[in-house]
């Protein structure tokens, strides 16, 4: 059972009454997306707190009132999806086949067969641990293999060198790795506050203006070899920032926070340097490199 001030501070945090999700709806997603988190253990109130504000909140909220039939919720969710699923729907199948399935979901999600009165939509099956935009596309590619199956089911899949071969999806399904993002983005934010002065403007010359190390020593009075010096000391600073962070106040594995940075390298998606040094884009540009070629040959 989830504390009736823990409910309301998710409830807001969630902008549920924005979506018009109905209290109790959403109350049973939270409890739903517990028991599968801990698989029948009673997480304690901190493990518990620690899952509950790791989901994606606002995207459980949306879904919840379009699982109760709010027509706004709905509006607002085939507009700003409908996009990602037909992208999706094209990385599996190129020629168009997935299409079909990917317009054929909105039926379920909707709901519009009722049980005993209510409406049975595939959204009670959102527990908020991924984004929506993920989770879609994961019930799209595995609505996709069950056709596979269901067409082909004496016949066998071609081999993966073929010409044949089923296309995969240009970017992996992975339910976890929007929270990782979002964890490493709230660890960053944190880890360049605490940073000092003096090392913030070092590194916004250099990674958000892209000055060279030259550049970057004249701006703030010191030789090339201190600014990168500077510059590498304060990598290690944030880099043991962040995981120290990942670790005691995000509650992850080593696994996990190696993950956490491999998705960073792999698509950073919104993380954005610039954004978080508060560097704004300005319209001086003269003193910013050119290609990474340009950099590496003047520092």
């Amino acid at each position: 059972m989830i504390e009736e001030q823990l409910v309301e501070r998710l409830f807001r945090q969630a902008k549920a009454d924005r979506w018009r999700a109905p209290r109790d709806r959403f109350v049973q997603a939270l409890e739903s997306s517990v028991a599968r988190a801990f698989a029948g253990r009673r997480p304690d109130p901190r493990e518990l707190e620690r899952h509950l504000t790791s989901l994606h909140l606002e995207d459980l909220a949306i879904a919840c009132a379009c699982a109760a039939g709010d027509e706004e919720a709905w509006e607002h969710f085939v507009l700003t999806q409908r996009p990602h699923l037909y992208r999706s729907a094209d990385a599996i199948d190129p020629s168009g086949g997935a299409r079909e399935l990917a317009d054929a979901l909105y039926a379920d999600l909707f709901g519009l067969g009722d049980r005993a009165g209510e409406r049975q939509s595939l959204f009670r099956y959102f527990h908020g641990r991924s984004s929506l935009t993920t989770w879609l596309r994961a019930v799209l590619a595995q609505r996709y293999v069950d056709r596979l199956r269901t067409t082909r089911r004496l016949e066998a899949l071609p081999e993966e060198d073929s010409a044949n071969a089923l296309p995969a999806p240009v970017t992996p399904i992975e339910p976890e790795r929007d929270r990782y993002l979002r964890l490493i983005r709230k660890a960053l934010e944190i880890a360049l506050a605490n940073l000092a002065a003096r090392d913030r403007l070092r590194l916004a010359c250099y990674y958000a203006q892209e000055l060279t190390l030259a550049q970057t020593g004249r701006v703030l009075g010191e030789h090339e070899a201190t600014a990168s010096r500077g510059l590498a000391r304060t990598r290690a600073a944030i880099r043991a920032a962040l995981e120290r962070h990942l670790r005691v106040e995000a509650g992850l594995t080593d696994g996990e926070i190696s993950r956490c940075f491999e998705c960073v390298t792999e698509d950073a998606g919104p993380l954005d340097l610039r954004e978080l040094l508060d560097v704004g884009s300005g319209s001086g540009d003269s003193g910013r490199k050119e290609s990474a070629l340009d950099r590496s040959e003047s520092s």
